[in-house]
């Protein structure tokens, strides 16, 4: 096997999904699946970015998930079709497992019961983002972004501004704003790569 396997995914896996990994290659702007298809891949974001998008009938977008690691279509393994759109927004890498594959392999309770841990992990992170996206003030759901998806108060960054406010459900002008008072608040600092809380304890 030439591909690269990240070690989570190795240990996850069962040697007969190890043995039928793909590599794929993610284009900003390209799909990895359409909404309405019937699924033929699961998806693990290695390196880049991809969302997951809905359209609605009046034309506006929706960004219902945004991965920059890990499994990507989780929601659509034991569906008929795919409930969204699937689109790189950074390039990178992901790896393809055919579907029916996986689900055949949940028939071993092994891999099973880390599935199942899988999806609880994430139930738990979609829930920390449900209680980030609930905080009225930006400048809140900045800092619990920071507390909860950094380390030591640090958050470093994989993406741009403009990812980042869309991640948090506000605009990347307001973000900015925020960015900008917390700093002149003495209560941020804004680095190349990476947002610092300067007194976490405090804020918390």
């Amino acid at each position: 096997m030439n591909i690269y396997i990240p070690d989570a995914l190795r240990d996850l896996l069962p040697p007969s999904l190890l043995e039928q990994c793909q590599a794929q290659a993610l284009l900003k702007g390209e799909h990895l699946f359409h909404l309405g298809k019937a699924p033929e891949y699961m998806f693990f974001i290695v390196s880049g970015e991809a969302v997951l998008s809905r359209v609605s009938g009046q034309g506006e977008a929706t960004i219902l998930q945004r991965c920059k690691g890990g499994f990507l279509s989780e929601a659509s393994l034991l569906t008929d079709s795919y409930h969204c759109d699937a689109i790189a927004t950074r390039a990178g890498t992901a790896i393809a497992l055919p579907i029916k594959a996986f689900r055949d392999a949940l028939n071993y309770e092994d891999f099973s019961l880390k599935w199942i841990k899988l999806l609880s992990k994430e139930i738990m992170r979609l829930r920390t983002q449900s209680e980030r996206l609930g905080l009225k003030d930006i400048k809140s759901k900045l800092i619990h972004l920071i507390q909860t998806e950094g380390s030591k108060g640090i958050l470093a960054l994989q993406s741009d501004y403009k990812s980042l406010a869309s991640e948090i459900g506000v605009t990347h002008e307001a973000l900015y704003r925020a960015i900008a008072t917390l700093e002149a608040e003495g209560l941020l600092k804004k680095l190349p790569q990476a947002l610092c809380l300067l007194q976490p304890k405090a804020i918390s």
